[in-house]
């Protein structure tokens, strides 16, 4: 049976502290799969949650990406999509409101989309927040409670951009 969460339990999981282990900027750099360019990092957060950041980016279409951040629950090895950054490649409708957009958008998982059966992650709302793969992860990054090392001297927008020549 797949986990559940209230709102309120999302809510927390979101703000709950992500560091980021030293490593990260060569643990996030996007490897090419058929099609698309994909990489996984797997974050303890400081209450002990197991969350997963997932970028994915097509290989023919920039503005054809996902941001997402899981988390692990420990009696599933399914992840739970809290939230997820989209880019402005395809029209999203959210089933319950009806209400159909074209746009850069953020998913985040409610719980009465999980009450009628629908991908957890469903709803979304349009954003100004970001406008392509990089402005999203800062996005999320600043949105989501994560936590760069201490000493870090370049922000993760500014190394993807420089320092990852496969997008």
């Amino acid at each position: 049976m797949p986990v559940k969460y209230t709102d309120q339990e999302i809510a927390a999981l979101i703000v709950e502290r992500k560091p980021l282990p030293h490593d990260y900027r060569t643990r996030i750099q996007l490897r090419e799969k058929q099609g698309h360019k994909e990489r996984e990092l797997d974050v303890r957060g400081e209450n002990g949650n197991e969350f997963r950041l997932i970028l994915r980016q097509s290989s023919f279409n920039p503005l054809d990406f996902s941001i997402i951040l899981a988390v692990l629950p420990l009696d599933t090895h399914q992840p739970f999509r809290l939230k997820r950054y989209n880019g402005k490649s395809h029209e999203h409708t959210n089933h319950i409101e009806g209400n159909t957009f074209y746009d850069f958008h953020i998913h985040i998982a409610t719980e009465r989309y999980q009450e009628i059966g629908i991908r957890e992650d469903a709803y979304a709302e349009p954003t100004e927040n970001f406008a392509d793969f990089h402005s999203a992860i800062r996005c999320m990054i600043n949105e989501c409670a994560f936590a760069l090392p201490k000493n870090d001297q370049l922000s993760l927008f500014e190394e993807m951009r420089h320092g990852n020549k496969s997008d």
